[in-house]
């Protein structure tokens, strides 16, 4: 049965739900933040706060609630902390599998919410409060701040050097940093700081931004953060797509919820157990929790992320628009696999116990999950900041072997095409690629052949040095410009699989 209400969902209403959308039955009132999420986006609301979600139905967890904290300054981030501070932190996350059957649920986890922009005192208040012992992210893969051609964290940036020149923080490291600084000096243990981005070893990652930020501010506090946080390493895994304004109207008619979340019914996520000062009982609602998450990571990022990525822009180009439809295009499904078996599953370092094979299907399977009417667009935004984390050791592989590299050529071919905005047809779409500065796009407009491989994201892989690279790159960016990337799709797919 369908329930159907008009009234703003909150904790008031929560009794009059039909028993076919799930509720907290735990009680709200009773419990106390102690994570602290930065980035409160889709996924995040999506993934680990369903997890902590089902964590609260257990006995003796009150004290795991979640804290959102909200960086963004535009109007959409000013709308969301206002939209979920009126729902209590109350959203609904709808469930939708392959076969189009959804399961709604009201997610109870998140219990408070703080706009950092507005009141950066009361963040740092909250991070340094005792009870908090875990402060996660979902700061998106180019959010650690780390230039891509040397490796070093850019103290040039804007918001950065503010933060390092004492002014209030505007970033989750400024954040991070003072308040393990107030912890440090009440005697207040550090906390887990828990990434839950998209790349690998994500959480060495955070921890090389966070050092490098507490080094330039005061090296003795970051040795101290060295010797007493944790930075678990981890894998998550979940699509949850942007929610459109249909999606939206429906699930506010039938649970009153101004911001609700879709994903589909595939979650995952495995973690490292390096926890600084406790953690949920992760383990007893389906976390995967081990010492070691590398093979983990490098299946998820170099075959799902690595397969959303060489998806997108081939797809834009012939004129789709939703990810299902790109996998419901013969060519584009016969290059996904011919990627993932050819290329990637020789060479990685499978888990234990995991069937590649079937691993593969699955993934087909999922993104071409017509009910969630995924956007390319979505997958596609931010390509100069994910292409190198998902691709840039599958593309060394395939180097050092002498091996099949068409589809690389192809992925950065289309890339480059894919920032002129417009498909083979002509029709437009919207590029957003705020990794690319201004000398990007002047050397994208200087008529050198090879300036997508010397871009500032790419120009570490080396590509535009390789005689074979470059062969085949030019090539099928020849049939691209042309808009016959039909044609060098084909080609790619047919590629013998030699040098």
């Amino acid at each position: 049965m369908t329930h159907t209400t008009h009234r703003p969902l909150s904790n008031a209403t929560l009794a009059h739900f039909d028993a076919d959308i799930a509720v907290p039955g735990y009680d709200r009132a009773a419990l106390v933040a102690g994570i602290a999420h930065i980035g409160v986006g889709n996924f995040h609301r999506a993934h680990q706060a369903r997890y902590v979600d089902d964590c609260l139905h257990l006995p003796d967890t009150e004290q795991w609630g979640i804290c959102g904290i909200g960086l963004g300054n535009g109007a959409s981030a000013r709308a969301k902390a206002a939209a979920l501070r009126a729902q209590d932190g109350l959203y609904s996350l709808s469930e939708i599998g392959p076969d189009g059957r959804e399961d709604v649920r009201i997610v109870g986890a998140l219990i408070d919410y703080l706009h950092a922009p507005s009141d950066p005192e009361a963040v740092l208040g909250r991070l340094a409060d005792p009870a908090i012992r875990i402060v996660s992210l979902t700061i998106t893969e180019g959010g650690y701040n780390f230039d891509e051609a040397t490796g070093d964290f850019r103290f040039d940036e804007t918001d950065i050097a503010h933060d390092l020149a004492g002014g209030p923080p505007r970033t989750a490291f400024g954040f991070i940093v003072e308040a393990l600084r107030r912890r440090h000096d009440a005697g207040v243990d550090a906390f887990t700081v828990m990434s839950c981005d998209n790349l690998r070893q994500n959480g060495d990652t955070a921890r090389r931004a966070v050092l490098a930020f507490a080094g330039a501010r005061d090296p003795e506090l970051a040795n101290w953060i060295a010797q007493h946080a944790t930075f678990p390493n981890s894998m998550v895994d979940r699509i949850a797509p942007q929610v459109t304004p249909s999606m939206q109207a429906r699930a506010h008619a039938r649970t009153g919820d101004a911001a609700p979340v879709i994903a589909e019914t595939f979650t995952q996520w495995v973690i490292e157990d390096r926890f600084s000062c406790g953690r949920p009982p992760f383990e007893r609602v389906g976390v995967e929790l081990c010492d070691d998450v590398s093979e983990w990571e490098a299946m998820k990022g170099r075959m799902l992320n690595a397969s959303h990525m060489l998806l997108a822009y081939p797809a834009l180009l012939l004129g789709h628009r939703l990810v299902h439809d790109g996998m419901a295009d013969p060519d584009i499904a016969a290059l996904l696999r011919v990627f993932m078996t050819r290329d990637v599953a020789p060479i990685l370092p499978w888990p234990p116990g995991v069937d590649g094979g079937a691993y593969i299907d699955n993934t087909i399977e999922r993104f071409g999950n017509a009910a969630l009417a995924d956007q390319l667009a979505r997958v596609a935004h931010d390509g100069a900041s994910k292409i190198p984390v998902f691709h840039r050791k599958t593309i060394a592989k395939l180097e050092r072997d002498g091996r099949d590299i068409s589809r690389a050529a192809l992925l950065l071919a289309c890339f480059q095409q894919y920032l002129a905005g417009t498909d083979d047809r002509g029709d437009a779409f919207a590029v957003n690629e705020t990794r690319l500065d201004a000398q990007d796009w002047a050397l994208l407009a200087s008529g050198d052949p090879l300036a997508m491989l010397r871009m500032s994201p790419f120009v570490g892989l080396g590509l535009d040095h390789s005689e074979r690279f470059v062969a085949r790159f030019l090539q099928l960016r020849a049939w691209i410009a042309a808009r016959a990337t039909r044609q060098a799709i084909r080609d790619v797919v047919q590629s013998s699989g030699e040098g």
